[in-house]
């Protein structure tokens, strides 16, 4: 085979590579511009880009993808904020009302706490510990005047029951005083009728 055969075939293989390549590249460039995230399409976009000195030369088609890309990422995640910022607000409107809520739950408890504690005594509102001192005081002082009467009547029970000693035995003092009078008057009747009798007899001789 001639050299420029040689020559000729080489060339038509490069040829191939290079087209394969740029296909294959324009598809991996396309796929990412499809489907991949922002940073990687951008990452992509510059590698795959031709240098010029210290510039890069990028293909019209793929900055204008990735441009409509940006700009819709941009639009979703605006759309993506204004909803999370719509949600913000309706959380912090929960939020408050929940506030109000539990600062309205927290009075009313404050209030059952001290209706639960406190005790209604003629007509004044006392705290527990002041109601039961005074129940406990008036108790003390009626067991005290409970006491004093079971003495007093202890007491008078006793006088009553030596007056009525008493009694009894001066009612005995004066059935005996009234028999033995009743028995001497009746020994002065006999006498004296005796004398009577005798005075009768002496008049009658």
């Amino acid at each position: 085979m001639k050299l420029s055969q040689y020559l000729l075939v080489i060339s038509l293989l490069i040829s191939f590579f290079q087209i394969t390549y740029a296909q294959e590249e324009t598809i991996n460039v396309s796929d990412v511009l499809k489907k991949g995230e922002i940073e990687k399409q951008f990452d992509i976009v510059v590698k795959k880009s031709g240098n010029y000195q210290e510039y890069k030369v990028v293909k019209r088609v793929w900055l204008d993808q990735f441009r409509t890309n940006l700009s819709d990422t941009l639009k979703t995640l605006e759309s993506r904020l204004n909803t999370n910022h719509l949600k913000i607000n309706e959380l912090k409107t929960t939020i408050s009302g929940l506030e109000e809520s539990l600062a309205k739950t927290n009075q009313d408890l404050a209030s059952v706490t001290k209706e639960k504690d406190s005790i209604s005594f003629l007509g004044a509102a006392l705290t527990k510990a002041s109601y039961n001192t005074i129940i406990w005081g008036i108790i003390g002082v009626l067991l005290a005047l409970l006491g004093f009467f079971i003495f007093k009547f202890k007491n008078s029970n006793a006088v009553t029951l030596q007056a009525q000693k008493a009694l009894s035995e001066t009612e005995t003092e004066f059935e005996d005083h009234r028999r033995r009078a009743l028995e001497r008057e009746q020994k002065v009747m006999r006498k004296l009728q005796d004398e009577i009798n005798k005075q009768r007899k002496a008049g009658a001789k």
